[in-house]
Order: structure tokens, then C-alpha cells, then sequence
């Protein structure tokens, strides 16, 4: 009946009363309050860069390098580099590239690059590992070893201040060469061969956007890494105003150079850093600005630019002329 109070249901039990009782006790207030500034993503728990920021610092502890998939097909980078492939392993023993062991297929079929491969690891009394097939497989993480694995270990690198105190103590002016961005491994090879064969004193790299010493490297400088030390800057402008310091003169290579090669008024007890950037990009502007002087290889006809190695290898023979006169 309509207005019935007293039916079942028509009032509520006020002891079943449900909804926000009297007062929130503050949570409304607090939940319409900042949390503050979003944290860094490092400190962001579960986040990809905490989680690498963890194994960095882990790996920092331990003294442990992170397994990454090197470039150049047949190479991956650990502690120590691996070089797998008949042809690769090779080539990579005949250019006498410092290496740890030779891991050798159980059960594998010889044939002229296996024979010429144990023959020289006989010769060198570099250690012969037999190993399964499955074992080669995890250590070249899958590539095409077809039965032959090298182990190399990590290039030491020089420090800048090495090679100044080499000259120092040398009975001859100064030659050292600098690249800046140079990332091609066969091209860093390739300069360390010419600079050590005209007598330089060694190759100053970058950390970063740089290639390093690999196996690549060391086939490409048919072992002339042995002889011509490679330091690693932090920071290469700083480096060459270290040079600077030392007396060096800072010759940059550049297409559009104010002179020519040959131009150069350079005497003959001057020390020289040659500064050679990339085939495409040159140099930097931070490294243009601490050369002393610009120049250019004078060519007969109309070309862009010539390969890395092959500019370096022209100035180095140049200047190392002029050190001898």
C-alpha cells in the first residue's frame, strides 16, 4: 500500500546502512594532492633502463664485460673476442693476430684452410682445444663456425699521455695520427699499417663512434698492431689540446683545407698529430676549431674524397719525409 512505512523493505536498516559514512578521514583530501615530480626512469622499479642501470652496476662489482654480437660476420665481443669460420680463422692467424686458443671440431672433415689452420697453431704453440660441435655452436652463438673457432682476448689499449712521453724520449720529431669518427675496423687496420710503416708513433681513437682494435682491425694491419700502439681518448678535443700543450702542431685533413699538402711549412723537428675524420662526414666542428692548420691532398682531376686509410697513408708519407730532412 503507497505510504506504507511500516511493509517490509520500505526502510532501510540502519544498521546495514551502506555508502561513505560520515567523514573520509582525509583520504579524499590526500588524493587530490601531487605526488611529486615523476621519478627517472632508472629509478623507476621494473622499468627497462632500472633494470639495466642494475646490471651495470652488477657487472661493475664483478668485473664482468656484457656478451654483445660484435659486427662484421664472425665476431662477437665478451671478455674476450671470438672469430669463427674456415676463411676468417685463416686469414686471422696468417696476420698473426694475437689469439688465446683454437677450438677445433670433434670429427671434422680436414681440408687445405683446417690443415694450414692446425699447422700453424702447431708451429706457434698456441693451445688446440677439441671441442663438440654443440660446444662451437654456443660459442659463436649460432654462426657459421663450420668446425673452426678462435679466441682472441681484449686489445689493451694505450693512454694519450703514452704516446707523449714516447716521443719525448725518442731522437726524432713526433708523428701521430688521430682519427675522428672513423668507424670502419678494416680502415683503422689499414691506417695503423701505414702509420707504422713511416715510423709513426702511434693512433689516437676516441671511446665513442670510433672502431676499435677487433679481429677485423688486426687482419686488416697485417700485424703491424704489434709495433704501433693504439690510445683511446675520452674526449678527443681535449686530447689534442693536450698535444698542443706538448708542443705538437695539429694538421687537420679536410677537403676544403686552406692549403695544400705539399704547402705545409712544417720544420723539421716539429711534432705533428695528423687528424683524419670520415670519408663522408670529415671532421668534427669541435676538432676543426683545435686544428693549427687545415690542408688538403692536391689531386689532379675532380674527386670528392678519397678513403680513410688511403688520405692518412699519403700524409704520413709526406711528413714523415720531412722528419728525416
Amino acid at each position: 500500500m503507497a505510504g506504507n512505512s511500516q511493509r517490509r523493505g520500505a526502510r532501510r536498516d540502519e544498521a546495514k546502512k551502506k555508502g561513505p559514512s560520515a567523514g573520509s578521514g582525509g583520504q579524499r583530501r590526500r588524493g587530490l594532492e601531487g605526488k611529486g615530480p615523476t621519478p627517472k626512469a632508472a629509478e623507476r622499479k621494473g622499468h627497462a633502463k632500472s633494470r639495466a642501470k642494475k646490471a651495470a652496476d652488477k657487472r661493475a662489482e664483478t668485473g664482468r664485460r656484457p656478451r654483445t654480437r660484435g659486427a662484421g660476420g664472425g665476431a662477437r665481443k665478451t671478455t674476450s673476442e671470438i672469430v669463427f669460420g674456415r676463411n676468417a680463422v685463416v686469414e686471422a692467424l696468417r696476420a698473426k693476430v694475437p689469439v688465446t686458443a683454437l677450438y677445433v671440431a670433434s670429427k671434422i672433415d680436414a681440408d687445405e684452410r683446417v690443415r694450414e689452420a692446425l699447422k700453424i697453431a702447431t708451429s706457434t704453440g698456441l693451445p688446440l682445444l677439441e671441442a663438440p660441435r654443440g660446444e662451437l655452436d654456443r660459442l659463436a652463438d649460432g654462426g657459421p663456425h663450420q668446425g673452426l673457432l678462435l679466441q682472441i682476448p681484449p686489445y689493451e689499449y694505450a693512454h694519450p699521455d703514452e704516446l707523449i712521453e714516447a716521443v719525448a724520449q725518442a731522437d726524432e720529431a713526433g708523428l701521430v695520427v688521430a682519427l675522428d669518427g672513423v668507424t670502419d675496423p678494416r680502415n683503422l687496420g689499414a691506417i695503423v699499417r701505414s702509420t707504422a710503416a713511416f715510423g709513426g708513433h702511434g693512433i689516437i681513437v676516441p671511446e665513442r663512434r670510433s672502431a676499435g682494435m677487433t679481429a677485423g682491425a688486426w687482419k686488416a694491419s697485417a700485424g703491424a698492431a704489434v709495433r704501433v700502439p693504439v690510445a683511446r681518448a675520452k674526449n678527443l678535443t681535449r686530447t689534442l689540446n693536450d698535444f698542443q700543450d706538448a708542443g705538437f702542431l695539429i694538421v687537420g685533413l679536410a677537403v676544403d683545407g686552406a692549403i695544400d699538402l705539399d704547402e705545409l711549412d712544417l720544420d723539421p723537428g716539429q711534432s705533428v698529430v695528423v687528424v683524419v675524420g670520415s670519408e663522408g662526414k670529415g671532421l668534427t666542428r669541435l676538432v676543426t676549431e683545435t686544428c693549427d692548420q687545415l690542408v688538403r691532398i692536391p689531386m689532379a682531376r675532380e674527386v670528392e674524397s678519397l678513403n680513410a686509410s688511403v688520405a692518412t697513408s699519403i700524409v704520413v708519407h709526406e711528413l714523415s719525409k720531412r722528419r728525416t730532412v
